[in-house]
């Protein structure tokens, strides 16, 4: 079952932040700098490859990264959710790939992670998440390895999730869920809202991540790719709403050039 992909989706809700730091038709693959309120975000997204079919889905790649400061330095406020539309020219299939429960996610390393559900596997990269405690002054940075999860595919809503390994101020499990559903709205052919828990209480905050997904399988004697695009008039447009604990939305869009041929 093909379904238009949310570029974001690739990381879940952290490519909020990625979106956020695209301006408005931005396009090539350097990575940009935008400020909103007292945040400022840096992020790029590159598909690979670029030159696909202008009718017909390509199976492809795509490296996203992105990186959030608060202006003049300090702890940046917390990422809440991200809701986001996406062109109808790219898409997700998961169709037959194997799937993992939320559940299996909660309370585990990464390794654990990687042992009870390494075969849903889609994506995996790095994040960096600062924790902040008024009474100590400073900030704790905590770095983790990024893994994404196939949750499947259930009554038309796509589910993913991404998960990542803080240490501090105790262990603990994030995990992001993603809900993915088909939208009919001109050139946006997907809606896919993204739920971040607190983290460390509300006191955690994510920094930066890097997050590569290049899942390519087999069903049913059928070739799949989890990330596919075609190219009929030379870009890929997103919209994004990045929704933080305080301050002000970002609401941006963004465009990154393609080739059909």
């Amino acid at each position: 079952m093909r379904k238009s992909l949310l570029f974001s989706v690739a990381i879940g809700a952290l490519v909020a932040l990625m979106v956020a730091g695209v301006a408005v038709g931005a396009g090539g693959s350097k990575p940009v700098k935008v400020i909103v309120g007292e945040l400022e975000l840096e992020g790029n997204g590159v598909f690979q490859p670029t030159v696909v079919s202008k009718t017909k889905l390509t199976p492809a790649a795509v490296t996203i990264s992105g990186a959030v400061r608060k202006v003049g330095g300090g702890h940046p406020v917390a990422l809440k959710e991200l809701i986001v539309e996406s062109d109808k020219n790219t898409s997700v299939d998961v169709e037959g790939y194997p799937t993992c429960k939320s559940g299996q996610l909660q309370s585990t390393t990464t390794e654990a992670a990687r042992k009870v559900c390494g075969k849903t596997l889609i994506g995996e990269g790095k994040t960096e998440v600062g924790i902040f405690f008024p009474d100590q002054g400073k900030e704790i940075p905590v770095k983790s390895d990024l893994l994404m999860f196939n949750g499947g595919v259930r009554g038309g809503v796509t589910t993913l999730f991404v998960h990542a390994y803080i240490t501090v101020p105790v262990p603990a499990a994030i995990v992001t869920t993603v809900k993915i559903k088909k939208i009919h709205k001109g050139r946006y052919g997907l809606l896919s809202v993204a739920s971040i828990p607190k983290i460390a209480g509300g006191s955690g905050s994510v920094k930066s991540f890097s997050l590569k997904i290049d899942k390519k399988f087999t069903y049913k004697g059928k070739k799949h790719s989890a990330i596919n695009l075609k190219c009929p008039d030379g870009k890929i447009l997103i919209k994004a709403e990045a929704v933080f604990a305080e301050g002000p939305n970002a609401s941006l869009e963004f465009i990154r050039p393609c080739t059909g041929k």
